[in-house]
């Protein structure tokens, strides 16, 4: 056979650490940290500087790009790695006695916590920068909650407080949540599993086309994920309202379907809201209810939204004396759905034409007009059953890929992070470097790479 001659021992090694460098250089020349910098040197101004401010910002950002999931594993990073050092901003001639000790780096991400306004302004001041580039930035948002699970100690869920005692290695701040996830079989048959955790809940509102995120919140576990819906578009319209105002659709699963939620996000920021809806017809769920429950009428409507006329009888079953209705669009005058009627419209056999409108039917077809104010939950502006609709739901999988990234890339699947200001602080660091390296590799003219985070997994 043919012999192959192999490189180094270690050349692989070599070869991806020169992708994480690359990474972390598009990072670092994206980064509008200037105002924090000086903050923090003038801070120190006469005490000593064994550690530079600069060089212990640098290499924290640098511990995502290289995917440590904690304090140590980065120091063993830097104690092996000179380029990193060297780039990072540490005393080359120093060699592996540069990098700092875990307690420095303690009192150092305690110093970030007290300015965490100026980290919150390099976030906005990269989304400034990032809608100039990116005139789409925002048209298609999504909401949704991520699990963030604590691997401190954790009590019982069942145990009272009385009960449970204290241990210093326990997170206080943490609470135990549960989700549920429900669905139907390829065979028809409902299938439910529930999910328990001991740690916080990540809120986001990612922009659905670029997967970047654009807000956040930390909550403990144990939050409901519909109430942080309004909250985080207010927040975000408060500091960019510009990106707001060009926001069209938002995205988000049944855990946000709420009345205020639909209704707010279009009374009050002319967003169409895309939000799954939860079954809560106990009664004959799957049967259709009158449109006008006050008088005897044909037309009748699903959960979900869906306009049907009794247009036949006598069929063998239920469901086939219904005919959906066409739809005509969204009056936005009215605040309005307009249909007409599905005989004129399709040419369809109606047996029923003298009980509607008392057999005055207009040439085109009976007009129904349903007003949201009907029930916010089941008619918004892009009707649930319409394909639009369905299509616009589909960009809500963006945020679970950028879910998947935060656990995968950033270390959040196994973190050592105890406290609600402490994992805020881990979180908006995260999402700091998402949009650092997404606007960094525009910048460069490689938009291909705008969601390349890292690269292969390496040991440490």
């Amino acid at each position: 056979m043919a012999i192959i001659h192999q490189p180094g021992l270690f050349a692989w090694d070599q070869v991806e650490a020169a992708s994480d460098m690359d990474r972390l250089q598009v990072l670092l020349e994206a980064l509008p940290d200037e105002e924090l910098m000086r903050t923090l040197e003038d801070e120190r101004k006469g005490r000593r500087d064994d550690y530079p401010i600069r060089a212990m910002w640098n290499s924290l950002l640098a511990g995502f790009v290289f995917q440590h999931n904690g304090i140590e594993s980065l120091r063993r990073e830097l104690a092996r790695n000179g380029q990193l050092r060297q780039w990072c901003g540490f005393d080359v001639l120093r060699g592996a006695k540069a990098v700092p000790p875990e307690w420095v780096y303690t009192r150092f991400q305690t110093k970030l916590l007290r300015h965490w306004k100026e980290v919150e302004r390099i976030f906005d001041a990269l989304l400034e920068r990032l809608m100039e580039v990116l005139p789409d930035l925002g048209v298609r948002l999504a909401v949704d909650s991520k699990a963030i699970q604590s691997h401190a100690n954790s009590p019982r869920k069942d145990a009272p407080p009385q009960n449970q005692k204290p241990d210093g290695r326990r997170d206080r701040d943490a609470d135990w949540g549960t989700k549920q996830y429900k669905g139907i079989h390829k065979d028809g048959t409902p299938w439910e599993k529930t999910k328990r955790w001991f740690g916080y809940k990540l809120h986001l509102i990612v922009d659905a086309h670029y997967e970047l995120p654009l807000g956040y919140l930390v909550t403990k576990a144990s939050a409901n994920d519909s109430p942080y819906l309004l909250p985080l578009v207010e927040e975000l319209d408060s500091r960019h309202p510009q990106l707001v105002a060009r926001s069209q659709y938002l995205s988000a699963d049944k855990g946000y379907d709420s009345h205020a939620n639909n209704k707010d996000l279009f009374e009050e920021y002319a967003i169409r809201p895309i939000v799954d809806i939860r079954a809560t017809w106990k009664e004959e769920p799957d049967r259709p209810r009158p449109l006008y429950p006050e008088r005897v009428d044909t037309i009748f409507h699903t959960e979900q939204g869906e306009l049907l006329c009794r247009c036949r009888d006598g069929a063998p079953k239920e469901r086939d004396n219904y005919e959906a209705m066409a739809y005509e669009g969204f009056e936005a005058d009215r605040q309005t759905l307009k249909y007409r009627c599905p005989a004129k419209a399709r040419g369809i056999a109606c047996t029923q034409q003298d009980c509607c409108n008392q057999g005055n039917q207009p040439q085109h077809g009976r007009i129904v007009r349903v007003p949201l104010d009907t029930d916010r939950r089941v008619f918004t502006p892009l009707p649930r059953d319409s394909k639009s609709w369905a299509r616009e739901y589909k960009h809500r999988t963006a945020i679970e890929r950028v879910n998947s990234r935060i656990d995968g890339a950033f270390g959040f699947e196994r973190h050592y992070i105890r406290g609600l200001k402490k994992m805020r602080a881990r979180a908006g660091l995260a999402l700091l470097v998402m949009l650092g390296m997404a606007l960094g590799w525009i910048e460069a003219g490689r938009h291909e790479n705008l969601r390349s985070l890292v690269g292969r997994p390496r040991a440490v």
